[in-house]
């Protein structure tokens, strides 16, 4: 949350990738950074060391939401 939301400041689109078991913390850091609107695709959790084929399906099933979101904050 914290790069996504210093890039963005930057006026560069950003989006932070957040997983659904750390998304109530990515809440709480955008609320604290004073950006709680902060672009961010939710993916499920674990990701890390799931094997390549899993990273392949998890960026299949978000990639749309990423470039909508960027696309927005553009």
């Amino acid at each position: 949350m914290r790069d996504g939301i210093s890039i963005a400041r930057l006026g560069i689109p950003a989006v932070a990738l957040v997983t659904e078991d750390f998304w109530p913390q990515g809440d709480f850091v955008a609320q604290s950074l004073g950006m709680p609107d902060a672009p961010r695709v939710r993916l499920p959790h674990p990701v890390a060391g799931t094997g390549e084929a899993n990273l392949e399906r998890v960026a299949a099933a978000v990639a749309d939401e990423i470039v909508q979101r960027l696309a927005a904050a553009a």
